[in-house]
């Protein structure tokens, strides 16, 4: 099928479903690939990007030539910035420090003011890369803030358009997996999943280092947030669109399972994917362990490798980081 678009925006969603012939079970499972990097944005944040923008402008938040305002670790910009060139508007984004040198330079390509934070501070430091988000919205002239991290429209897209196609292109799935940076994906998938196949499983993966799990586990903070390598996954706080009550699991990953395993997805699979898309697998493949019978996993893959050729598949910065 041909397919003609009047703008790139046009291009976002109806990603592929690969099956990951390289990944073996001795149980029989079958692992599969939502691959987001289909998307025009690189990422699976362009479906939300054009969401929470198209609700917007719709309630009158937001009008050609206003400055966009937020916080994101490079995909939520991304797709922010794609659709600001296209619909006339500016972009300021607020990044942590380790975020990769590639992101932050595509941003800027797409006419964004980059302001960079530090990591390893708390999330209400007024360093944080939230609060000086915050304080630039507020002292920025018609400045939107997209609050991707609370606003139900990031949810409610994955809800209308991921978990619809998921079912559509696997309708006997039995597992499905993601991570969580503002919780919008797994949550919106969940959601949907739960009304209209209750039977699929919802496993959350989150990276050693981010509070999720504890509150998931525990409803409160066991283990203290820390600093990990892998880029938009885990938190330090609870956004709203972390909905738990659509999800029956959580794995916890570590940074050297999710970059090693980045680097055989490309090789055997000829994937190119970022960290995150291994830290979901990696915990795809642990939570498989724990089924008693042949399944078949869907695990979403947010980004493209391109981004971290600084450091997924740089040999010094992995050597440097004890990886390799």
């Amino acid at each position: 099928m041909n397919k003609v678009y009047n703008s790139v925006l046009e291009a976002v969603g109806d990603t592929p479903m690969i099956r990951l012939n390289h990944i073996q079970s001795k149980a029989g499972h079958e692992f599969w690939a939502k691959v987001e990097f289909f998307n025009p944005g690189g990422s699976v944040k362009d479906r939300m990007a054009i969401e929470i923008l198209d609700q917007a402008e719709k309630r009158g938040e937001l009008k050609k030539g206003d400055t966009i305002v937020e916080a994101t670790s490079g995909n939520t910009g991304l797709g922010l910035a794609m659709v600001a060139a296209v619909r006339g508007y500016k972009c300021i984004f607020v990044m942590p420090d380790k975020i990769s040198e590639e992101k932050r330079a595509i941003l800027r390509a797409y006419g964004a003011q980059v302001i960079i934070t530090p990591t390893a501070v708390d999330h209400d430091d007024p360093r944080s890369y939230l609060s000086v988000t915050q304080k630039i919205y507020k002292e920025t002239p018609n400045s939107f803030w997209p609050n991707q991290y609370n606003t139900p429209d990031n949810m409610n897209r994955h809800y209308k358009t991921t978990g619809p196609e998921i079912l559509k292109q696997m309708p006997d799935l039995d597992v499905f997996v993601g991570g969580a940076g503002t919780g919008g994906t797994v949550s919106g998938v969940g959601k949907y999943m739960k009304e209209n196949k209750p039977s699929v499983k919802i496993v959350l993966a989150d990276p050693i280092g981010s509070i999720l799990s504890d509150l998931y586990y525990h409803k409160k903070v066991i283990t203290p947030p820390a600093p990990y390598k892998v880029e938009g996954v885990g938190e330090d706080m609870l956004p709203d669109n972390v909905q738990f009550q659509y999800m029956d699991d959580v794995i916890q990953v570590g940074d050297k399972d999710s970059f090693l395993l980045t680097r055989k997805i490309i090789a055997t699979e000829g994937l190119c994917v970022g960290p995150s898309s291994a830290m979901a697998l990696h915990g795809a493949i642990e939570y498989s362990k724990k089924l008693t019978k042949p399944s078949k996993i869907v695990v979403l893959f947010p980004d493209n490798g391109r981004a971290y050729l600084s450091k997924a598949f740089n040999e010094e910065w992995m050597k440097e980081s004890g990886f390799l």
